[in-house]
């Protein structure tokens, strides 16, 4: 039986309006990134030495931490409405919670990736063991929640992991992301002055991946107009797929 939360999450997703086509106003994708993860490569130079191949004001849009019942039909929403593609690092036990709204995001033709089953902010400290179970249990819960297939991809908690963990992925062909650019959205402020601080930063690097998190609700009403900013400022958007 479906609880109250569910009913109510299942109707917001079928009357949420979705954009059937891409005008020339909408900032659209540019083009798709078909990523390679044999032999779990390592994207994102907050993190990483490498990044993927992005030409000059190419972005790529991550969201972590869904899905949330308020906030993330608001990011897809704006997505939609901009014929955007973005890559969004679900949790397991979120996306168990809510498998109509995971089901939308791949149906929407968004990338669906894995950020662990519980969010595990010591995943270091779990033993090697434990922390593969969180990353096997966060594919198979978003499989599951979603009914579709979900990209190779891993962002771990905090971005913090081990060389056990990273060679297990290397092992399995699992890419590693990080991130080349931060909405820093975990900390509170306006949607204005988030937007300011993320335009500010990507005139600054001119490419790379943007990490947001689609359970922020000062995320989710700063989106719009971030979009339509790209589309002014000649940005492009570019879709990673496994």
């Amino acid at each position: 039986m479906r609880t109250l939360r569910e009913f109510l999450v299942t109707i917001l997703l079928l009357s949420s309006p979705v954009a059937s086509a891409c005008g020339p106003q909408a900032l659209g994708t540019a083009r798709t990134l078909a990523v390679d993860a044999t032999g779990g490569p390592r994207f994102g130079q907050k993190h990483y030495p490498q990044t993927l191949p992005l030409a000059d004001r190419e972005v790529v849009l991550t969201f972590d931490d869904g899905p949330e019942h308020t906030t993330t039909p608001r990011v897809l929403d704006a997505l939609a409405q901009e014929c955007v593609k973005a890559t969004f690092f679900l949790i397991g036990r979120n996306a168990a919670a809510l498998p109509a709204l995971a089901a939308r995001i791949a149906r929407e033709g968004h990338t669906l990736a894995n950020h662990t089953w519980s969010h595990p902010w010591t995943i270091d400290r779990l033993g090697r063991e434990a922390g593969i179970a969180e990353i096997d249990r966060g594919f198979e819960a978003i499989r599951a929640a979603s009914g579709a297939t979900v990209a190779p991809f891993v962002r771990f908690p905090g971005f913090i992991e081990t060389p056990a963990l990273l060679g297990e992925m290397s092992r399995r062909n699992i890419a590693v992301f990080g991130a080349d650019l931060w909405a820093s959205d975990w900390n509170v402020m306006a949607p204005n002055t988030q937007l300011a601080l993320v335009l500010g930063r990507l005139e600054q690097a001119r490419r790379g991946i943007l990490l947001f998190h689609d359970t922020k609700l000062q995320t989710a009403a700063m989106l719009p107009q971030l979009l339509r900013e790209l589309k002014r400022r000649g940005f492009k958007i570019v879709h990673v797929t496994g």
